[in-house]
């Protein structure tokens, strides 16, 4: 494979920038970069990096010498000052010595490729690059270093076992010897029971990284835009004193106590002439039904428009606030929240009451690994023929087929590792990948 190399940061100014190369004759070239030769293995030094003969930075710099590196080549790491141009001058040095531009993934393809991680561990980088809570990186960790693989080996080894007792009597049926008796009959279906549960422990990152969607609904000048803008942090909602300024929906992300949620303003709902206030409305009610949970938002306590708000969310579980507590008279005993916009007075409280709402912490606790859909499909696969071949012993079915069901479930499991894999597979999974990595 050629030598590739990639800024592993985002290409903005910052402090600090970092490129990778990795590839067979990559450390060759370091003396044209550097200026001199000899760099100890997994030493961090100080260099000048020169480009066309003029310094570009003084930089720092590893060198690894494979397969003790990340992607199991030779390879070396650059640590330079965060300018584009400095980006730039050393995009160019590395052209200029006949190296590549890799492609997004490639590194961690050539991790895979090297026998450095399993298939699913690679795939496990990527999640964890974009968790975006505590319980994301949690649960992706535990694939990336190793556990999930470590299972899904041992679920291997147990078919095999149980493929050799079967395959025993098919190979020496002839002889006296049995193989197929009562106790493997038990052996096979404890193993169901066991793979079942294993599945049952996983999530779909489609589901894991699923933000909790929020709503805030409320009648107009309730002052709810103003709530919305004070739980993000900044001005995201378009604030007045005008009835209907907010016409369409806003959706912004808030980060609290290591959870994401996703977050939507909505139009103040009221009796209207205007077109294109009352679609801003007809919008809003048909979020109710999206919304894992709704803020209602009200300026003082009306009965008659508690319950009409309350109706419109139907079975969705909501919060009561109180907003304008700094000008009016907190009514502690009518709603679930009394906060002020304006002050921030009672925000830690709301957020609080958001994360009991969705009752995070029990979440973390349910989950064990998180998957792809590629995985899921694929253990849903084994499930079914661990299921057929003990049904297939137990009731005394040809042995042929039940050892056939076996391979297939054990050749599922090398494809979620990676032991069998085709280059498309492995484009579809890289490609997602950010560029370094």
């Amino acid at each position: 494979m050629s030598v590739v190399f990639a800024l592993a940061t985002p290409p903005a100014k910052s402090a600090i920038c970092v490129f990778r190369v990795s590839g067979s004759g990559c450390l060759k070239k370091l003396a044209d970069l550097f200026g001199r030769g000899g760099f100890e293995f997994g030493r961090f030094y100080v260099n000048d990096l020169f480009y066309k003969k003029n310094i570009v930075d003084r930089v720092g710099l590893i060198v690894f010498k494979g397969p003790n590196s990340y992607t199991g080549e030779d390879s070396f790491e650059v640590y330079a000052h965060g300018g584009l141009g400095v980006m730039s001058s050393i995009v160019g040095a590395f052209r200029d010595v006949g190296f590549d531009e890799a492609p997004g993934g490639e590194f961690t393809k050539r991790a895979f490729l090297n026998n450095k991680i399993s298939l699913n561990e690679a795939e496990a980088v990527s999640d964890l690059i974009d968790s975006t809570d505590e319980r994301g990186v949690a649960l992706s960790s535990k694939s990336l270093f190793g556990e999930l693989s470590k299972k899904v080996v041992s679920f291997s080894e147990e078919i095999d076992s149980i493929r050799v007792r079967v395959e025993g009597d098919i190979d020496f049926s002839d002889e006296d010897n049995e193989y197929v008796d009562g106790s493997l009959v038990g052996d096979l279906k404890n193993l169901c029971n066991r793979f079942d549960s294993f599945v049952a422990g996983c999530i779909n990152k489609r589901l894991g990284y699923e933000k909790n969607r929020i709503l805030l609904i409320g009648p107009v000048n309730s002052g709810k835009s103003s709530v919305f803008n004070r739980l993000l942090g900044f001005e995201r909602a378009l604030v007045s004193n005008t009835p209907g300024t907010t016409r369409d929906l806003i959706g912004s992300e808030l980060f609290y106590e290591s959870s994401s949620f996703s977050v939507f303003d909505s139009a103040g709902i009221r009796e209207t002439k205007d077109m294109v206030e009352e679609a801003g409305i007809a919008a809003s009610l048909s979020q109710i039904s999206d919304a894992d949970l709704v803020l209602m938002v009200f300026e003082e306590y009306n009965p008659a428009v508690f319950d009409r708000f309350k109706g419109l969310c139907g079975d969705k579980p909501f919060i009561n606030i109180q907003n304008k507590v700094d000008v009016n008279e907190p009514e502690v005993n009518s709603f679930d929240c009394c906060v002020s916009a304006k002050s921030g007075a009672g925000f830690d409280i709301l957020k609080s009451q958001i994360v009991s709402a969705f009752d995070l912490g029990a979440k973390e606790d349910d989950f064990n690994f998180i998957i792809r859909d590629r995985h899921e499909a694929l253990f849903k696969k084994v499930v079914l023929d661990l299921n057929k071949s003990h049904e297939g012993l137990s009731g005394g079915e040809s042995i042929e087929l039940v050892a056939e069901d076996l391979k297939n479930a054990r050749s599922h499991l090398d494809e979620m590792v990676g032991k069998k894999f085709s280059d498309s597979l492995l484009g579809d999974i890289f490609n997602d990948f950010c560029i370094g990595k």
